[in-house]
């Protein structure tokens, strides 16, 4: 067992031998991704970088096989009906949050509805990211049935001063600024962002604006302890205009979300651990709009949520070959939705059951316990008890194994346990709303195979089962605990650096449903080629998907489409690049939701400067 520094990155070296992933999730402290019998797949800051895109999630998409992204327009996710931004993974879809989006670790989502907002996973604030395919309940608790995506955020790491400016516009009156400060000054370090983005998009009343701003500070004490505080807010202003055959008028939405945490970290050679607070925040006001402009609506839509959380954990290698990893959470989770009178202002009455009470409170412990039985062979094993307010109490337990039969390769077997449980909207909230629903539940049972050759070639395959009930469904206008998933599939991943000038990145992906959902594609494919030479760099991303579900049922309605992205870039000077970036240069016809067909080719050009 190896132990590694508290600040080591996805590609540094440990004991002399290069590791293409050190991960944190999945383990909470950094991990050989050799010993963990998940599958975990890392995308670093120089590729979600590269393309210059101000989310990280259109980048991760591409990279991680069995990921999709629901999509309408240009810039901007949006809320509320007709909505993008919804991540599906494995087809686990539909419902509020069945994928938990972490920051360093902490909860994403929101008090009243559960879910994240895509909107707000800001490139300006990522190192890395990390995402963990297959329940990650154990460490994470509720929302991770499907998996986690882990925003692991910036620090600079050297003594210095970096400041970058990155400068762009195109097509639709597209425009995106972002600039960023680090410094590292002996045992203190800072990092500030702030970001700012606005488009037309590609249909009438379908404008996009939005300010975005992250900012972290630390200190290291000794080698042993440091401590950080941070903060990333994010405001946007979207107007939705409805399908292309149900327009609306008036649809605004006028949404701020926002995240800040503190923790104090300990790494020593046999444990680590740290203390963690944190609070997510929302303000949420939302024009439903309407159908006949002369008749506008005479309401907002209002939320004030939020999420308060503290994160204990401590993970200790008792004797050789071993790691275990104790924690305890504790979340309050909180809100308040109600209308108010677009003339007066005064507060309406709002269709709900919550009786004044509007919090919920949720504490849980978990155990992690990994050993190298033979130089080859590691066990994992985990279970967490999470204790609900108002729907009990919970048991998640996991187990894995890892054989590594050559230096450079491993099998993993993992059956985990993934829950979720029921939002206040869907148990108080609007007529549907039932406050006899219990959890979702599924399990999940996994194989994969992993090899990293010589001349860098890597690749991995996995297949896996899942298996649910309990799902949340509406049922004759009731929330009901009645729906069913049972999914198995094939997903594969490679990586082949060719020479010191070209890396070429695929996956692909298959999803079959017993139950088919909505934005969940059954095939999907990407293949990525990047090439440096001096001042240039270029990239070119072919990506296929098939039999993508836009409509479920009697109407069953799928999609099929190729998307072809390139971007390239030129060093004018030291500190001065030149970029231009061009999306669905086949100018594919398609639609992701229903009645919102996307943009034929778009491009962006800008600068970056850096000094």
């Amino acid at each position: 067992m190896w132990v590694a520094d508290l600040h080591a990155g996805p590609t540094d070296t440990i004991n002399g031998g290069h590791l293409n992933e050190i991960v944190v999730t999945g383990a909470r402290s950094l991990t050989d991704v050799r010993h963990l019998p998940m599958t975990v797949t890392v995308v670093g800051r120089e590729t979600l970088t590269a393309h210059h895109q101000q989310n990280v999630l259109p980048t991760v998409m591409q990279q991680v096989p069995g990921l999709f992204l629901t999509s309408r327009s240009v810039m901007g996710y949006g809320v509320s009906g007709g909505a993008a931004g919804g991540i599906n993974l494995r087809g686990i879809s539909g419902g509020a949050g069945q994928l938990l989006l972490l920051i360093d670790g902490h909860p994403q989502y929101q008090g009243i509805y559960g879910h994240p907002i895509s909107d707000s996973y800001q490139t300006l604030m990522a190192d890395r990211v990390e995402v963990l395919r297959g329940p990650a309940s154990v460490i994470y608790g509720s929302n991770a049935m499907g998996g986690v995506m882990n925003i692991v955020t910036r620090s600079m790491k050297d003594d210095g001063v970096r400041t970058s400016i990155d400068l762009g516009a195109g097509s639709y009156g597209t425009v995106q600024a972002e600039a960023s400060n680090e410094l590292r000054s002996g045992k203190f370090h800072s990092t500030v962002s702030v970001q700012y983005g606005r488009s037309d998009n590609h249909r009438p009343r379908m404008g996009f604006e939005q300010f975005g701003g992250y900012a972290k500070t630390g200190y290291d004490f000794s080698e042993h302890w440091n401590a950080y505080v941070d903060a990333d807010i994010t405001h946007f202003n979207a107007s939705y205009p409805g399908s292309v055959s149900s327009p609306l008028y008036d649809a605004d939405q006028w949404i701020t979300r926002g995240m800040v945490s503190a923790a104090l970290e300990n790494h020593f050679d046999g444990t680590n651990g740290a203390v963690s607070v944190y609070t997510n925040f929302g303000r949420h006001k939302i024009d439903d709009g309407t159908a006949d402009p002369t008749q506008p609506t005479q309401r907002y839509f209002r939320s004030k949520d939020a999420l308060t959380g503290i994160s204990i954990y401590q993970s200790a290698q008792l004797f050789e070959g071993n790691r275990i990893t104790l924690g305890l959470d504790y979340q309050h989770i909180y809100g308040n939705a109600y209308y108010t009178s677009k003339q007066t202002g005064a507060i309406l009455d709002t269709p709900n059951k919550q009786s004044g009470k509007s919090y919920r409170n949720e504490i849980a412990g978990y155990v992690d316990f990994r050993q190298d039985l033979l130089s080859w062979l590691t066990i994992d094993a985990g279970v967490r008890v999470d204790h609900h307010s108002v729907t009990g109490t919970e048991w998640i337990p996991q187990a894995g194994i890892v054989v590594r039969p050559i230096q450079t390769g491993e099998i993993k077997a993992m059956a985990s346990k993934g829950f979720r449980n029921p939002t206040m909207r869907e148990m108080y909230l609007y007529p549907p709303s039932n406050t006899e629903l219990e959890p979702e539940r599924l399990w999940n049972y996994e194989l994969s195979w992993r090899h990293r050759m010589d001349d860098g070639f890597t690749y991995g395959v996995n297949v896996y089962y899942i298996k649910g009930d309990n799902m949340i469904q509406t049922v004759n206008r009731k929330n009901v605990n009645t729906g069913e998933i049972e999914n198995w599939g094939i997903e594969a991943e490679a990586k082949y650096p060719i020479g010191t000038n070209f890396n070429i990145t695929a996956n692909t992906s298959y999803l079959h449903m017993k139950n088919k959902v909505v934005a969940a594609p059954e095939s999907s494919s990407y293949v990525g080629v990047d090439y440096r030479q001096n001042k240039w760099f270029a990239s070119l991303g072919l990506q296929h998907i098939a039999n993508l579900y836009t409509e479920v049922g009697a109407n069953e309605t799928t999609e099929k489409f190729w998307l072809l992205n390139a971007c390239v870039s030129y060093a004018a000077t030291k500190n001065i690049n030149l970029w231009l970036r061009g999306e669905n240069l086949l100018a594919q016809k398609y639609e992701i939701n229903l009645g919102y067909p996307m943009p034929r080719a778009t491009f962006m050009g800008g600068v970056k400067i850096d000094f």
